[in-house]
């Protein structure tokens, strides 16, 4: 069984049996499909877990951490870009560098932006995630003015949209507030509160999801913030009782696995309300830990420390400049202020592909069930 469409601009696009091919006007082969493949493309949403900060515009200007080079300068080193290579696609382009052909929206895109949030943000700097949501939307009417129905269905169904968003909204807007010394300050919500608007915001963007035909969604978890190095910095004079040995700040990953947990319990009830969806939650959380309660079993020597980054645990400044980076990063668990190095997020991202070394890191399965 073939299809062939012929798209304005010249192109050809095949759908076969296995799998999409299009011909660009010139003759060159434009990769759309892996053969032999169930997962057309990937296409992210999310914050600085997603995103180095080219696509965010301005990022160098607008950045509030601090750090100028939040994943060692390349978004290879980020956990969905490792997990697109396990499933034999490109790293998906992030979407202000798209020109907008049929090629570069087939092949994937990232709408991540370093420092968005799930609620709506004062500047307009970044994406939150309901802008990234619209801009998921105007890609889906593209994609459909250029295919037929049947062509355009089959290629939404059989694409994966991972989303990874929170952490920023509880350094942005919870933390930043909680530390405040003055009444001004004061937090608008609870911690429990707060949790149940985030996760309400991000179940309803998985239900719009559903409504554009997508039936294959990740949502990762946030990590352990409490043991970020500047969570270490910032609560290095808090009595000794609210860390960890590990030197975590249990107050705030007690606030962030309440996040976690509500988030899974939402994602359970939607697969079971949606039989024909796979949707799965990835806990990079208890990953994290595990890595930090056990470094030398996993090759680390730094739990603590940012490989780039200045002052206290590396975290007075971020990383301005990649001189400033540690010689050997495989050795630290932590890259800059809040995010893990690549040794970290490789065996996130075995873990969330195969279940080894950390089983059941993705549930209700392994994201290589979810690509057979």
């Amino acid at each position: 069984m073939r299809e062939l469409l012929v798209l304005d601009n010249g192109v050809l696009c095949f759908f076969m049996v296995m799998g999409f091919l299009c011909i660009g006007a010139h003759g060159q082969r434009i990769p759309v499909f892996p053969v032999r493949r169930n997962v057309s493309a990937l296409y992210v949403l999310g914050d600085s877990s997603v995103d180095c900060g080219s696509n965010t515009l301005f990022y160098s200007r607008l950045h509030r951490n601090l750090s100028l080079f939040p994943c060692n300068g390349a978004d290879g080193n980020l956990l969905p870009h490792l997990l697109a290579e396990k499933m034999g696609l490109p790293y998906a382009l992030s979407f202000y560098t798209q020109n907008g052909s049929i090629g570069d929206l087939m092949t994937g895109l990232n709408f991540g932006s370093a420092q968005a949030t799930i609620m709506n943000p004062s500047s307009q700097g970044y994406q939150s995630l309901n802008q990234q949501l619209r801009q998921v939307f105007e890609m889906m009417e593209l994609l459909q003015l250029q295919l037929s129905p049947n062509m355009a269905l089959r290629f939404i169904r059989s694409s994966v949209y991972y989303l990874s968003f929170g952490k920023d909204d509880y350094i942005n807007f919870y933390l930043s507030n909680s530390n405040s010394g003055s009444s001004g300050g004061a937090p608008k919500y609870s911690s429990h509160e707060f949790a149940h608007i985030l996760v309400s915001e991000m179940i309803n963007v998985v239900r719009s999801l559903h409504d554009m035909k997508i039936r294959k969604i990740i949502c990762q978890g946030i990590l352990p913030l409490g043991c970020t190095p500047r969570m270490a910095f910032e609560s290095f004079d808090f009595e000794a009782s609210e860390h960890s040995r590990r030197g975590c700040w249990e107050k705030v990953n007690r606030m962030v696995l309440e996040f976690n947990i509500m988030l899974e319990e939402k994602i359970i009830e939607l697969n079971e309300e949606m039989p024909d969806a796979h949707i799965l939650f990835c806990d990079v959380y208890q990953g994290i830990k595990e890595i930090i309660t056990k470094p030398e079993r996993y090759g680390f020597d730094d739990v603590k420390s940012a490989c780039c980054g200045l002052g206290l645990y590396g975290a007075s400044i971020g990383c301005l400049s990649m001189e400033m980076a540690c010689n050997n990063t495989r050795s630290h668990v932590w890259w800059d202020l809040y995010n893990p190095t690549k040794a970290v997020n490789s065996l996130l991202a075995d873990s969330a592909w195969s279940g080894h070394p950390f089983s059941g890191l993705c549930r209700p399965m392994s994201i290589q069930d979810l690509h057979t």
